[in-house]
């Protein structure tokens, strides 16, 4: 009899990671960047970057819905993947329904199917609370209301003229929670970087290092990666003072426009439907502190 070792081979090295995930994400709410969106730094909107994904047998092409604009988006989630909560099967069904119906209407959208997601998507992140995970959701949901009382188009943008046919473009990085300014000139842009330490005092501010392809410049204000749901609420805030004082610089006449329609009818907060502890008082003191002897900018963000 002779015995026989038999010795498996260890793959290489890189073969030992794959790459790919085999898990099954149907039912999954996940987050995703700007994958489709590449033209509207900051996203569209009605988007909030949290979705759950609808047929997701495949991680490389999975179909979702964003819970704030309800629309389709199709993912590839292999390079990342970050899953917040999980839905259940008969939830997933009431969605296909709604989506159904709306289609039969020959595709009227009547909002109930927008409405159903961001009660849902509310409650996933009532349920989460605030975490590393949770926070660009939260700072992208917060910066959207910003948006819709300054600036209220079609992307998650703040336009402000800043020159003679120069027109500013500010978005939010979610994920290093830094205020974005694009200029399309470099003439633009040595403006603009002459006022934003003014306007944000106490924050660094200044040219970013990389051009944009189209030639333009960019310019950073950095708030600091929020470690509460406090910090988040505050670098809100200091957002929307810094943009109310910038749009009053450059577009007085407009910053009066938008400042009646929010006193009339207040700011937009979205978050506060979450009910997540809050230290309000310090909130408004550093708004308050921020706000100096701009009574304008003071009146239209704190109240």
């Amino acid at each position: 009899m002779y015995g026989m070792t038999t010795t498996e081979s260890r793959p290489e090295a890189m073969a030992d990671v794959p790459g790919v995930c085999e898990l099954p994400l149907t039912r999954a709410v996940v987050q995703y960047r700007d994958v489709h969106e590449l033209y509207h730094p900051g996203g569209l909107i009605q988007d909030i970057g949290l979705a759950v994904i609808v047929d997701g047998r495949y991680a490389s092409s999975t179909r979702a819905i964003d819970l704030g604009s309800a629309q389709v988006k199709y993912l590839d989630l292999t390079s990342e993947l970050v899953i917040l909560d999980w839905i259940y099967g008969a939830t997933l069904s009431h969605i296909h329904a709604l989506d159904a119906a709306g289609k039969s209407r020959g595709g009227t959208d009547d909002g109930t199917l927008r409405r159903y997601c961001f009660d849902l998507a509310m409650r996933v992140l009532k349920r989460r609370g605030f975490s590393p995970l949770t926070r660009p959701t939260l700072l992208r949901i917060g910066f959207r209301d910003l948006c819709k009382d300054l600036d209220l188009h079609e992307s998650t943008v703040v336009r402000i003229v800043t020159g003679h046919r120069s027109v500013t473009r500010v978005h939010l990085d979610y994920d290093a929670n830094s205020l974005v300014f694009r200029s399309a000139t470099a003439r633009a842009g040595a403006v603009l970087d002459g006022v934003l330490k003014g306007v944000f005092p106490g924050l660094p501010a200044g040219p970013a290092r990389s051009r944009e392809p189209d030639g333009g410049v960019s310019s950073l204000v950095r708030f600091g990666v929020p470690v509460t749901y406090d910090e988040v609420l505050r670098s809100l805030r200091i957002m929307r003072l810094g943009l109310g004082r910038l749009v009053a610089r450059f577009e007085p006449e407009r910053f009066k426009a938008v400042a009646g329609l929010v006193s009339a009818f207040g700011e937009r907060s979205t978050l506060d439907r979450l009910g997540l502890d809050v230290a309000a008082a310090d909130d408004v003191a550093m708004g308050r502190d921020l706000a100096g002897t701009d009574p304008g900018v003071a009146g239209m963000a704190v109240h």
